[in-house]
This record gives structure tokens, C-alpha cells and sequence, in this order.
């Protein structure tokens, strides 16, 4: 798809906001240094930038002679965004300020057979309303809501169009979540949300090429390629979860046998364990959470079977991220999400070793394989981006009434 003018200076106030967020306070001759950009089009970018009151001037840095430099910060109470974590067992929400600190959480557990479209938007508008209370805001403040929901979605129609572990088609997810959430609404998936986040703040940022293993009870590739987020023809790209691993292997919930997922998701890593220690006291049949949480502990404690588990996982993943090092040739991946945060470095170290075994040498030796080092929740913080996405996005352009969010967006390029 060719990008028009409006994409290109879109992505370029992205950068430098990016770049404002993670060196405040600068200048504007460090961000065109920074970023590549002429000074003149980064001034222009800055005062757009100022408009909206998302960054402030912060006076001047100290010259050694010639003119003082003005320095502009960004202005974290300049107004506030929700970013919402919609798994398979949780809703997770989040309410940050424009520096992206986080200002308020809130979490509403998901019980199996609690799925249902409009338990879930429940879920949800509880849990958005909590944090806005916790965080005293403002409604005007709030420039937006970004949720992120497992499966396939059409994130220009608010729809979740296929999401297989819940059985989901065709569910009007962003109609459903306006009847109770005022704010404006941004809908995408946790791939997507995972690569933004490391875009943005974490260890992607300033990488051209990246990906990011999102590793919870499903299982996704977001990608990063060419400095930016790859999504594909039909928003679908990085269903690495759902490529055959196994041939005739484990059924899985898309139909198919074999997928990555059933080997190296919650669920996967759960019959991993059963297989090889039917009566472990590890496994908590019912409870995905609790059986990583052992499984993490025991690993710590240098449990024989705890750690033949991660290393029989890590063969797993290890060939599938092989897969994506030989095929895409990036700078880094980055494991992120809840599994990859709770098991941690032992899970890393026996993946490295298993990517040696199977990836191409010139590739892989190019290729960093990281943890996230984002603090917080990935997926969150991804969402969160999505709605100051949307707002940088409206600069400029003329706004029209969206009935579906009560909010108002920018038409269609």
C-alpha cells in the first residue's frame, strides 16, 4: 500500500513525540539529530505538538556560546489514556498520563465460561470506570481508550471478527463497549499491542526490524519491519501461533493440529507437564495462572521436572522462533507477555539455546533474542498507545462525530 503524505507525517510526529517521551526535556535540534528529520519539519511538529498540549516548554539549555537552545518536555498532565488487556482469563486495565506512568490498574477475573460478548464488555466497563475513579480524571481528559482482545480483528469497524479460543465471530465488540464507555474507543489485538508497546518504550525502540513473542494462554508474533508495525492486508499479520509445528500434532482450537500454540502457549505448557509428570503437584488443571506460577517457583528451586518442563517448552518455541529469525532477519525478539515475564530468564537462556540448533547461522547471528524490559503490563501499555495513536493522528485534520464511541476521529484517510 503506498503511503500518502498524511501517513508519512503522521509517523513522523509519532517519532517525535517517541523520542520527546523518552529524552525529556530536549531540543528541537537533538530531535532532528535524533530522529533524522530537518530541523524545520520537526519545529513544525513540535508546535503541533504544543497545540495539543502534549508537551510544554521547559526553558533553555545551557550554551557556550551562540543562541540558547529552547528544551520542551512532555506534559504528562496534559491529559490521560486507558489501555485495556482483554485475555482469555483476565481484564486488565490501566490508566496512564502522557509521560505513559501509570496512574491506575484494575483487574476483573474471567472465570471459564465467562466468554460471552456481553460478559466481557461487563468486565470491561467495570474495570475502566475503576481506574477513572482511582485516578480522580477528568472525563474531558481522557483523549481515549485503546483495547486489545485475542483473535483476528477489523480494527476500522470495531469488530472482533474471529477469536477461536472463546469461539467469538463477527462480535460488534466496540458497539457493544460504547453503550457503556464514553470515551473514544481503538480496537486491535494483543500482537499488535505487544509491538507497539516495544516500539514505543521497550526493546524494539529504534530498531528497524523486530518481533515480539507474545506468549500467554494464546500465542502471536507482532511485527515491526522497516521501523514500523506490519499488519498485513487484512490486519491478520503474525498468527505465528496458528503455523504447523507438528505435523498431525496436538488439536487446536482453530481447527488445525500441531499449531505453535499447543505446544508453547499456558494450555501447551500445562500438557507439557502432564505428560511428563501426570501427578504433579505443579499442575492446577483449572487454573493456567496458578500452574506457570508454580511452575516458575519450582523452577527457581532447581525442580528436576519444573526444569525439564521449560527446556522441553524452550525445543518448542526455539524452532518456531528459528522460523521467524530465518524468514525475517531481524535485529531483535522480544518474548513478551505474561508467560514470558513469569518464567523469565530460565526460559530465555534454554531458548537461545534452542534457536542456536535451528536457525541459520548469518541470520541469527544478527539477531538479539531479549526479554521485554517493559515494567508494566505489555499489552496495556500497547492499547494505551493505540488511543494516543488515534489522537495524533486527528492533528490537523477535520473531525466528524463517531456514534459508535461518542467521540470524536478523524475520517478515513
Amino acid at each position: 500500500m503506498k503511503r500518502t503524505s498524511r501517513d508519512i507525517r503522521t509517523a513522523n510526529r509519532y517519532e517525535v513525540l517517541r523520542q520527546i517521551i523518552a529524552e525529556s526535556p530536549t531540543s528541537r535540534q537533538e530531535l532532528a539529530a535524533a530522529t533524522g528529520l530537518s530541523l524545520a519539519t520537526v519545529a513544525t511538529l513540535v508546535g503541533e505538538l504544543l497545540d495539543l498540549r502534549m508537551i510544554t516548554e521547559v526553558g533553555f539549555e545551557d550554551s557556550a556560546g551562540g543562541r540558547p537552545r529552547g528544551l520542551v518536555a512532555v506534559n504528562a498532565s496534559g491529559g490521560a489514556l486507558i489501555g485495556v488487556d482483554i485475555a482469555e482469563t483476565y481484564v486488565h486495565v490501566e490508566l496512564f498520563d502522557l509521560a505513559l506512568n501509570v496512574l491506575a490498574r484494575a483487574d476483573e477475573e474471567m472465570r471459564p465460561g465467562e466468554s460471552r460478548p456481553e460478559q466481557v464488555v461487563g468486565h470491561v466497563a467495570a474495570a475502566v470506570g475503576s481506574v477513572v475513579a482511582q485516578a480522580g480524571v477528568e472525563a474531558a481528559r481522557v483523549l481515549g481508550v485503546g483495547v486489545s482482545v485475542p483473535g483476528q480483528v477489523d480494527r476500522d469497524s470495531g469488530v472482533a471478527e474471529y477469536a477461536p479460543n472463546w469461539d467469538w465471530h463477527d462480535v460488534p465488540l466496540l458497539d457493544l463497549l460504547a453503550e457503556h464507555i464514553a470515551y473514544p474507543l481503538h480496537l486491535d489485538n494483543p500482537l499488535r499491542a505487544c509491538a507497539v508497546a516495544e516500539l514505543w518504550f521497550g526493546a524494539a525502540r529504534g530498531r528497524g526490524d523486530a518481533v515480539v513473542v507474545n506468549l500467554g494462554t494464546g500465542v502471536g508474533a507482532g511485527l515491526a519491519l522497516g521501523g514500523g508495525l506490519h499488519r498485513g492486508v487484512s490486519n491478520s499479520a503474525g498468527e505465528w501461533g496458528h503455523t504447523t509445528l507438528v505435523l498431525d500434532g496436538r488439536p487446536c482450537h482453530c481447527g488445525n493440529h500441531g499449531c505453535v500454540e499447543t505446544y508453547v502457549g499456558a494450555p501447551g505448557i500445562m500438557r507439557n507437564l502432564s505428560e511428563l509428570d501426570p501427578g504433579s503437584g505443579l499442575l492446577h488443571p483449572k487454573d493456567q495462572t496458578a500452574t506457570i506460577d508454580a511452575l516458575a517457583r519450582a523452577v527457581a528451586g532447581r525442580d528436576p521436572v519444573a526444569l525439564k518442563v521449560v527446556q522441553d517448552t524452550a525445543r518448542y518455541l526455539g524452532a518456531g522462533i528459528a522460523d521467524l529469525i530465518n524468514l525475517l532477519n531481524p535485529e531483535v525478539v522480544v518474548l513478551s507477555s505474561w508467560v514470558a515475564a513469569r518464567l523469565g530468564e530460565p526460559l530465555l537462556d534454554e531458548v537461545r539455546r534452542a534457536v542456536a540448533r535451528h536457525a541459520l547461522r548469518r541470520p541469527l547471528a544478527a539477531t538479539e533474542i531479549v526479554l521485554s524490559p517493559i515494567p508494566t503490563d505489555p499489552v496495556s501499555l500497547g492499547a494505551a498507545t493505540f488511543a494516543l495513536e488515534g489522537a495524533l493522528r486527528s492533528v490537523g485534520q477535520r473531525t466528524v462525530r463517531n456514534p459508535r464511541a461518542g467521540s470524536r476521529t478523524a475520517p478515513p484517510a
